[in-house]
């Protein structure tokens, strides 16, 4: 039985529905989340593969031929802060009149240096630039024709560093 002073309640709009809006704020954050991510993506793409990747991997097993024709000839290169760079050899061989060296530094590419050292005889060898003080580094030294290359990740705080097979360094 109804009482006559009650009133039915009047139907309320389809947006006062809190479930309505449940319903449609589910897919819309989906579209939301996927158009940001798409513009993440674009943004910071990764590059893609380069055309000549062949190429690229015969470079590699050049670079580890050279590696191998430095421990072959027993080349070992030491540097000293305090005494300056010498490259040591177990058989004979001319030394280059140049050497170049590579200073990556394992965080910081802003650091990154390249050495032109120029040869002060018996196996001496110095930069027209300072060598950066201390820290790590992985070192790369090859002659300007690149016909052997050495190269180690070494802490230069450490006094004289040792690059070579001979040094342990494979």
């Amino acid at each position: 039985m109804r009482h006559v002073s009650s009133r039915p309640d009047p139907e309320r709009p389809w947006y006062r529905h809190g479930l309505v809006w449940l319903v449609i704020a589910l897919p819309a954050a989906s579209v939301v989340g996927g158009l940001a991510t798409l513009a993440i993506a674009i943004t910071h793409a990764d590059a893609t593969v380069a055309d000549h990747w062949y190429q690229d991997g015969k470079a590699i097993n050049r670079s580890l031929e050279e590696e191998r024709r430095a421990e072959f000839l027993g080349l070992r290169l030491e540097i000293d802060r305090a005494r300056g760079i010498r490259l040591r050899s177990e058989t004979a061989l001319p030394w280059p009149d140049q050497l170049d060296v590579t200073l990556r530094h394992p965080v910081f590419a802003e650091r990154d240096r390249q050495l032109r050292l120029s040869h002060r005889g018996d196996g001496g060898y110095g930069p027209a630039d300072p060598i950066p003080a201390g820290g790590d580094w992985t070192v790369t030294v090859s002659p300007p024709d690149g016909r052997w290359r050495l190269s180690r990740r070494v802490d230069l705080d450490t006094g004289t560093v040792h690059i070579g097979t001979r040094a342990g360094s494979g």
